[in-house]
């Protein structure tokens, strides 16, 4: 898994700009899958058929996207400003590598003498080194998107680096498939890659609305409390796969969460309860899309979301991966 994370991690895929990582992640996904195909918004959906009688369908859905900045204005110098796509921490970006979606690289610096406290979108810019802006307009245009250069390290026994947020949840989603085109599924298991979710969950709301879900599983990343300073949380890196109880958007099917925490107990995967006081994801707009579905979450623990040092721990990801797969064996009607 870990090979695959740093392979997709290296496309880019601000939201709305997603071709990149999507057609990275089709060179994994196909291969395992009985259909792929990509909707109207976007979305990489895959099947993979199951064998049993009375098959559910079983929506698996992971945000491709991440979050970046859209060229707004390039100046006579050739600095270039830019406005959030997504949930910025602009403290945490700023004196960062950024790469735009075509491959130029470039720094994002606070203008000089701006305060820690004072650096927001307004005060910020990006420099590719270009001597004017003649010369930064051959290689940036207006509506090109950045994003904070990618990166993948080992820290001791966590993982460490971007965007975590999700591509993390797409090896989740790649990893079932393959572990599924091997022992087979029971249930017809839909696997998409949305779009756009940070930017208001958008893409997921399209593709359930086509699957039309029995079940949804959304695999995202959700805070901790286990660093320094942390507002007190259950959840921490390392403890489990955390089964999301509610975050500020949704409220998962009480049944199916009952459900996955009576399989993690039999199958002795270690798992732990997310409840989120901030945030969303995908969840929330699968679970009221058409008439709705049963719709939960397995959420991998991480430190630091969105800024350069995202950290998880790979075997909260392996106890998503087998609750998904007992689940498939357990739930045919």
């Amino acid at each position: 898994m870990l090979n695959t994370l740093k392979s997709i991690n290296s496309c880019s895929g601000v939201s709305g700009r997603e071709h990149n990582v999507q057609n990275k992640i089709l060179t994994y996904i196909a291969p395992l899958t009985d259909k792929v195909w990509e909707d109207a918004m976007g979305n990489l959906i895959a099947v993979k058929c199951g064998s049993g009688e009375n098959k559910k369908k079983i929506m698996l859905c992971a945000h491709a996207d991440e979050i970046g900045f859209i060229v707004t204005h390039i100046d006579d110098k050739g600095f270039i400003r830019t406005s959030p796509i997504g949930g910025i921490n602009f403290v945490a970006a700023s004196f960062g590598y950024v790469v735009s979606e075509s491959g130029v690289k470039g720094v994002m610096v606070p203008e000089a003498g701006t305060k820690a406290g004072d650096i927001a979108a307004d005060k910020v810019y990006i420099d590719i080194g270009a001597k004017d802006k003649k010369e930064a307009e051959k290689r940036v245009q207006i509506g090109d998107t950045f994003h904070l250069e990618s990166n993948v390290t080992r820290i001791g026994k966590k993982i460490c680096g971007r965007p975590m947020d999700d591509r993390i949840g797409c090896v989740a989603l790649i990893e079932i498939a393959r572990k599924m085109s091997e022992g087979g599924c029971k249930n017809d298991i839909y696997f998409c890659f949305s779009v756009q979710e940070e930017v208001g969950v958008r893409g997921s709301k399209t593709a359930a609305f086509g699957i039309e879900p029995d079940y949804a599983i959304v695999y995202d990343v959700t805070g901790t409390g286990d660093v320094p300073g942390a507002k007190p949380m259950a959840c921490s890196v390392g403890g489990g796969a955390a089964i999301k109880i509610k975050d500020s958007s949704v409220i998962c099917d009480r049944e199916t969460t009952q459900k996955l925490m009576a399989l993690a107990k039999e199958n002795d995967i270690k798992y732990q309860w997310e409840i989120l006081t901030y945030g969303g994801t995908d969840t929330s707009s699968i679970q009221m899309s058409r008439a709705g579905c049963k719709a939960v979450a397995l959420s991998i623990p991480t430190r630091y979301i969105h800024t350069g040092v995202e950290m998880i721990d790979m075997n909260d990801v392996s106890a998503c991966v087998d609750l998904t797969l007992a689940f498939d064996a357990a739930i045919e009607a």
